[in-house]
């Protein structure tokens, strides 16, 4: 049976940051290779202009994903208020490029900084708990008002001390209490968490709204030990029809490369990696794999 989704690509693939100059040659490519969707990352919503880039989406037929960098200076659970402050500016900015290109959500670990993975006592860990179900509060306040949802991702251990798996996720969207706050799950990140991958899509269950996939080594899909079987089994017991997308990247930005722990290349080059990965999805969710 086919899996009934959309194949995507992250820009962080090819470039870091993304800047509106290269969604013209970059959307380009990505359609020629028979993707249906642009996961774009915003690293600077400065350098966006959305009217450009919806254009260029437009013109190539790709459906927009937007998803964001959370770094120390965009910090929910942060002591420093600012530094909440400018996290929630930097989401806001987010959610109205996100409407700007007809995405219906915005995606990532916006709960906390990207690498903020310590061993503190429960009490500070309690503490920076709550900073993020207020926050995530704020935010879920201000995508309803602008018609979008959020996708929550939880990253492996060593990237964050917050969020790791669907569990912990799950137990945050039930905090929350709000329509708005839903599920993004990675598969790099599954496979370091979750003891069965299947399982944790089977427990996002409808909260389920995007998912990323590379290999177990953030590689090409196809070329790892990645649990495709129990994927495919799980995203179609569910009804999953939203887009999987694969999120990798490149090293040639040295300060993406360092925040990712990515020194080498994982491909022969990244069209190399977008190709060999796009053909390898679309046999995975025809259910052709051997």
């Amino acid at each position: 049976m086919q899996l009934p989704v959309k194949l995507g690509v992250s820009t962080w693939l090819w470039t870091s940051p993304f800047r509106t100059d290269d969604a013209a040659n970059l959307f380009e490519k990505i359609a020629s290779l028979g993707y249906e969707g642009v996961e774009i990352a915003v690293e600077d919503p400065t350098l966006i202009d959305s009217e450009k880039i919806y254009k260029e989406l437009k013109k190539n037929g790709l459906q927009a994903i937007v998803c964001g960098a959370f770094g120390p200076s965009r910090d929910l659970t942060s002591d420093d208020e600012d530094l909440q402050k400018n996290g929630l500016l930097y989401i806001e900015d987010c959610l109205n490029i996100s409407n700007d290109l007809s995405a219906n959500f915005f995606a990532g670990p916006m709960y906390s900084a990207v690498g903020k993975a310590r061993m503190v006592p429960d009490a500070q860990r309690r503490t920076e708990w709550n900073r993020a179900v207020d926050n995530l509060g704020k935010v879920c306040e201000m995508a309803a008002t602008k018609g979008l949802e959020l996708a929550l991702e939880p990253l492996n251990r060593f990237e964050s001390d917050l969020i790791n798996n669907v569990d912990d996720v799950l137990r945050l969207i039930d905090e929350l209490n709000h329509p708005a706050a839903k599920i993004c799950l990675d598969m790099f990140h599954m496979n370091i968490e979750e003891p069965d991958p299947g399982l944790a899509i089977r427990k996002a269950g409808d909260k389920l709204l995007h998912v990323q996939v590379s290999e177990n080594y953030r590689g090409t899909p196809g070329t790892g030990n990645a649990s495709w079987g129990a994927f495919y089994e799980a995203l179609l017991a569910i009804n999953y029809k939203g887009a999987v997308s694969i999120e990798s990247f490149t090293p040639e930005n040295k300060e993406l490369a360092e925040a990712v722990c990515i020194w080498r290349n994982l491909a022969e080059d990244q069209d190399t990696f977008a190709r060999e990965g796009h053909e390898f999805l679309k046999r995975w969710a025809a259910n052709q794999l051997d």
